[in-house]
């Protein structure tokens, strides 16, 4: 499939998304049978995905660089169990805290963590997680990180759908008064155990569901990362070190891996990146494209953030493709202070 054809595929996606379309097959009709076996088996092959025990990070990071009289950044995590951390045993192994840690050192300043994302959601359980985000008595996040879409193609939820409920979040969030970064759903045709054909058609199907993703989200206003090529080659290389125990969640390293991806692109959100960085880099292969085109760009390139950047034309809404430098993230601290209400 060409690149203008999973352009025109990942804007049939969105629009229903958005005008209330149906269901449109991400793999075909004809292949859901198969589909659903094969699912079956790799479940089997890879245990449930689950492992009992999912950190609590929640807390104060960064309280050295605490300021009199100035409040701390709030970064709340929504999503699935990528968001949640779900796979490693430390609290200070999880991504909310990797980027809480990250955030605070960059900005000199505390951050506090929530995370309410949920091991197991699809993108309908986001109606649920944003309603928690919004009844807090505490200020809105200036910042929220939404992981979501691996449960949604394994469970074959229509992609309209999925997006529909992603596209509501960010824009309830948004209108609330918080920035809004969206990983978007990771490359499911390198989980180890998973043979061909499945193999093929869950990257095919996950790649899809990433752009419409993106194209969704950056209507409403929030910018999104991929996490593609991450659990794409990088993963596939090292499926040892890269992926948790249980083979299908990521272990430590592959956590750290995918904040530094997520780190520049919330920093950017907040105002924290370096001036000279927001300019397109040619030199990178950065610049302006249809919302669309950059949308497919960057599914299939892990770490690339596309965020809305000109009113929409003949060709429709235009979009920033940015390929971010990676920064190591700093290593969180022992253990958060949970902030008192």
């Amino acid at each position: 499939m060409t690149s203008m054809s999973r352009a025109r595929v990942a804007r049939r996606i969105a629009a229903g998304a958005a005008y209330g379309g149906g269901g449109i097959g991400l793999a075909g009709a004809a292949a859901a049978g198969l589909l659903l076996a094969e699912v079956q088996l790799a479940r089997r092959r890879v245990g449930n995905g689950r492992s009992p025990h999912v950190p609590n990070a929640d807390g104060r990071y960064g309280g050295t660089y605490a300021a009199p009289g100035e409040p701390p950044l709030r970064l709340t995590l929504l999503g699935d169990s990528t968001a949640a951390g779900q796979g490693v045993h430390r609290a200070g192994q999880t991504p909310g805290a990797l980027l809480a840690s990250g955030v605070a050192a960059l900005a000199e300043r505390p951050v506090v963590l929530r995370t309410v994302a949920l091991p197991g959601a699809c993108s309908d359980d986001l109606d649920r997680q944003v309603a928690l985000v919004l009844a807090d008595p505490d200020p809105v996040p200036d910042i929220c990180v939404i992981m979501i879409g691996a449960n949604d193609v394994t469970h074959r939820m229509p992609p309209t759908r999925s997006v529909r409920h992603l596209s509501s979040a960010v824009r309830r969030l948004r209108t609330a008064g918080a920035e809004v970064v969206v990983a978007t759903c990771p490359d499911l045709g390198t989980i180890e155990p998973v043979q061909q054909p499945l193999r093929w058609l869950a990257r095919r199907a996950s790649r899809q569901l990433a752009a419409a993703q993106t194209i969704g989200a950056v209507a409403q206003g929030g910018r999104t990362v991929s996490l593609g090529d991450l659990l794409g080659p990088e993963f596939a290389a090292n499926p040892r070190e890269l992926f948790g125990p249980d083979n299908y969640h990521p272990s430590a390293e592959g956590y750290a891996t995918a904040a530094m991806a997520v780190l520049p692109t919330v920093c950017a959100a907040l105002g924290l990146w370096p001036a000279e960085e927001e300019r397109p880099d040619a030199s990178r292969r950065e610049g302006f494209l249809p919302v669309a085109r950059a949308a497919v760009e960057a599914a299939s390139e892990g770490g690339t953030e596309v965020t809305a950047a000109m009113p929409a034309g003949p060709r429709g809404p235009w979009a920033l493709l940015k390929r971010r430098r990676r920064r190591r993230v700093p290593e969180p601290e022992p253990s958060p202070v949970t902030p008192s209400k």
